[in-house]
């Protein structure tokens, strides 16, 4: 099925219920994705971003078959995941950044050769394919180590390693990086970048909190918040929707007292579009998004009521993040405490 997209949502949504509201007024259900619309053809590197709880892990939960949709239908390989899950299974493969799958007491080596014969594969290919990643990953002199003496991020290669082994024809990659050290992650993308090249035909989906990450690797992305779909297209179309409008980096000195109403904050400045507040080092940080150049003078001249003083100022090219935090309002925190749908609540 060459012309076949290898995922399609259509108003997909899903909904949790929450055990036991403490209170009469307490809500009694979370929606945790709705109506959301996909199509990612075959051969796309797709990325989707968004901030813990957001849905983003909701979504991929029910496209590798682990989470029924409430609502809507989803197809991967143009399966249905309601209907056909095992087919489904056989094609696709999962890597979450962080998990602890595996069995302790096998090797490296033994757990990959394992979940490889799981998936179907001939003794003598999967022999040969767990060599080659080995190698690629820079496990070699770990093979023949139990897995439960491997550091964190040495575990999570060999869990990479054996999201791949099966050859799938879509991988789900769930924040792969989260965890690793820069030289460890920067692996794990360059392969994720040549594979991609190696197999045209095949389709990777991207969680990610790195907007770098999602930059350079994605073809295009989704940004996804409280279960909606805010903006979707390319990396560089997804920045030049701000290039309209600009974007200045301030330091100052501390703002003085903390504002007391919404007219003393920076965001009530007339052409202020979003405005974000970071303190660092004893100095504050304002990462500003003005629709015009006009709106700075007003901006200095608030600061300077409030009783700061200016010691760095930098106009910059949007960047992913700018793109984010316009549409979210906020920047995008790795938090590794919590992950969306990991959740006490009940499916409805």
């Amino acid at each position: 099925m060459p012309d076949t997209p290898a995922i399609v949502t259509q108003d997909l949504g899903r909904v949790y219920k929450i055990r036991g509201p403490k209170r009469k007024d307490d809500p009694k259900q979370v929606i945790a994705l709705e109506g959301v619309n996909l199509t990612i053809p075959r051969g796309e590197l797709f990325g989707l971003l968004g901030p813990n709880g957001a849905g983003k892990t909701t979504l991929i939960k029910i496209l590798t078959t682990l989470l029924l949709p409430t609502s809507g239908r989803a197809q991967v390989e143009g399966l249905d995941v309601a209907s056909q899950p095992q087919e489904i299974r056989r094609r696709i493969s999962m890597v979450s950044g962080g998990e602890t799958s595996g069995y302790g007491l096998l090797t490296v080596e033994e757990n990959l050769w394992l979940f490889a014969r799981f998936y179907g594969l001939e003794n003598k290919v999967a022999r040969q394919r767990i060599d080659a990643m080995i190698q690629i990953m820079g496990l070699e002199e770990k093979r023949r180590t139990k897995i439960s003496d491997l550091s964190t991020g040495l575990r999570q290669k060999m869990n990479f390693i054996r999201g791949f082994v099966s050859d799938p024809d879509v991988v789900f990659l769930d924040e792969p990086t989260l965890g690793l050290d820069v030289a460890a992650a920067r692996q794990v993308r360059d392969f994720v970048l040549g594979w991609m090249r190696d197999h045209p035909d095949r389709t990777l989906l991207l969680t990610t909190h790195y907007m770098a990450e999602a930059d350079e690797m994605c073809d295009r992305l989704a940004i996804i918040d409280q279960g909606k779909l805010l903006a979707l297209d390319t990396p560089s179309n997804l920045k030049r929707r701000l290039r309209r409008e600009t974007v200045y980096t301030l330091k100052v000195a501390p703002l003085g007292q903390r504002p007391v109403n919404q007219t003393d904050m920076v965001e009530s400045v007339p052409g202020v579009h979003q405005a974000i507040v970071t303190e660092l080092d004893g100095l504050t940080e304002l990462s500003l998004i003005l629709e015009t150049d006009d709106a700075l003078s007003g901006v200095l001249e608030h600061l300077h009521r409030r009783g700061s003083s200016l010691l760095a100022l930098e106009k910059r090219v949007p960047t992913l993040e700018d793109v984010f935090i316009d549409l979210v309002g906020r920047r995008l925190d790795v938090d590794t405490s919590q992950r969306d749908g990991e959740t006490p609540e009940a499916p409805l």
